[in-house]
């Protein structure tokens, strides 16, 4: 049946509104979730129409808070994955990751669509009943645990020497320059105040200045790859210059390149595009919102991302050639003033992101334990400062922990971006609309099996690298 919310909060039952009876008799089911939807039929098309909440946040926030989302630190180890790959066979790669996350999110947005859901955790429960709600909800509090984990370490190993080179302090062991203190500190007066924002959409502004920063990052690198050539004294590293010039090959650009690093930085592209968690949220909060106005906002931000990626990698790899670290940062000077104003403002990028990236955590936590509690402030609060307190813990207390969510960040990542949306789709889109053996579902199986390839792989090249010691950056 269809229910038309009138102005004063009742629906309109009247008789011209139950011509599409026999299409929606799963609606109390769904209602029965916590989510409700209407349909309207428009050009002989029927279009799902949400009514679980009123979304306010506007078409251009919504791509500043999943750009941000998509946003890791992971971008500083696309350089070294060109230098792995070449350049050919990165865009190649990095190519087919953005189509693949932009089918992901589609498959992702037309599930919840049939069944008038947009809540990951609920398309868990529709697809696989309570086990698959559990499910979702624990792969991604652990990924976004994980996110912000990283995000944090970064803080507290990179904010000391930010803090040490800009106003030239030394490293005399005072607190304000403790890494310990000042995620404490980054924690408490930047990013708390920011998690308590009742809805995801008022950070629009702050994911809006967090990708000004990246993009002041990027235009840094290009900039540092032309003075580097000009002038040995604005080189970011005297030995690497060196090696460079001494080393005739080393500066020569490859287009495709194999060796045995080059595998393992595959996982490096293959989650750059991880913002999965996000999706949902940020569609509920979508003003006028549609599957098809979603996935424009995934797609632009995307592409804007891709856009960043390849610049980035681009030109880190430029400069430095097969000398690319890891960490493309850690190639630059820490005296070089430049640098570590672009050091800082990744620092605020990345600590800009843990809000938007706790946002999911929280409505997981709450869809598990509160289902069908209303909004609380002394919820979202608590939940918000417990979730900050055992970061901070982590990140203070386990020195490895970026190794122990990097391996987590291997199994939960293909399941947000490949795994979860295909089982979903498969499952809850009705045979009678799509056979299994239809050509969308099967191309929705081999996707699948994509992402336990790519599991596999991943937690592979993890325990490989703890075996042998051998270091490698993480995604994101």
């Amino acid at each position: 049946m269809e229910l038309q919310k009138m102005s004063n909060g009742h629906h309109d039952l009247s008789p011209e509104k139950i011509t599409l009876e026999s299409e929606f008799d799963g609606l109390e089911n769904m209602m029965a979730l916590g989510d409700t939807f209407l349909t309207n039929k428009s050009n002989g098309k029927i279009e799902t129409q949400f009514t679980d909440f009123d979304g306010k946040t506007s078409f251009g926030m919504s791509i500043f808070n999943l750009s941000n989302a998509i946003m890791g630190s992971g971008i500083l180890g696309l350089a070294y994955a060109m230098a792995n790959t070449g350049i050919v066979l990165f865009i190649i790669l990095l190519i087919s990751i953005a189509l693949l996350s932009a089918y992901s999110i589609h498959i992702l947005l037309k599930t919840a669509g049939v069944v008038g859901i947009r809540a990951y955790e609920q398309l868990g429960a529709r697809a696989l009943g309570p086990p698959g709600k559990v499910l979702a909800a624990c792969i991604i509090t652990l990924h976004n645990v994980g996110a912000m984990s990283s995000y944090l370490f970064i803080v507290k190993i990179e904010l000391p020497y930010i803090i040490q080179g800009l106003m030239g302090i030394p490293d005399n062991n005072q607190w304000y320059v403790d890494g310990r203190y000042l995620i404490i500190f980054v924690s408490v007066f930047v990013i708390l105040p920011l998690a308590f924002m009742k809805r995801l959409g008022y950070l629009g502004y702050t994911s809006g200045f967090s990708l000004s920063c990246m993009v002041f990052f990027l235009i840094s690198v290009i900039y540092k790859k032309f003075v580097s050539e000009c002038s040995e004294e604005h080189c970011n590293n005297d030995i690497m210059l060196n090696q460079t010039i001494n080393n005739s090959t080393s500066n020569i650009a490859k287009l495709v390149t194999f060796n045995p690093q080059t595998a393992f930085t595959i996982p490096i592209i293959a989650f750059a595009f991880v913002c999965h968690p996000e999706v949902l949220p940020i569609y509920t909060e979508l003003k006028k919102p549609t599957k098809q106005r979603m996935q424009n906002v995934a797609n632009i931000s995307i592409m804007a991302m891709f856009v960043m990626y390849l610049l980035t990698a681009i030109f880190g790899y430029l400069t430095f050639y097969e000398s690319t670290d890891s960490e493309l940062l850690k190639m630059y000077s820490k005296s070089d003033t430049l640098m570590l104003c672009v050091r800082l403002a990744v620092l605020v990028a990345v600590t800009l992101t843990v809000p938007v990236v706790l946002f999911p955590i929280r409505r997981a936590v709450l869809q598990l334990l509160f289902p069908d509690k209303p909004f609380h402030w002394v919820r979202h609060i608590s939940i918000a400062v417990f979730l900050l307190f055992v970061v901070n813990l982590l990140v203070i207390f386990v020195p490895n922990i970026r190794d122990i969510f990097g391996f987590i960040g291997a199994t939960s990542a293909p399941s947000l971006i490949f795994i979860l949306p295909g089982i979903f789709y498969i499952r809850i889109v009705p045979e009678e609309q799509e056979p299994l053996k239809s050509r969308p579902k099967i191309q929705v199986i081999t996707f699948v099996i994509v992402g336990f390839i790519f599991m596999i792989m991943s937690t592979t090249f993890i325990i490989v690298e703890w075996v042998t010691g051998r270091k490698t950056m993480g995604g994101h």
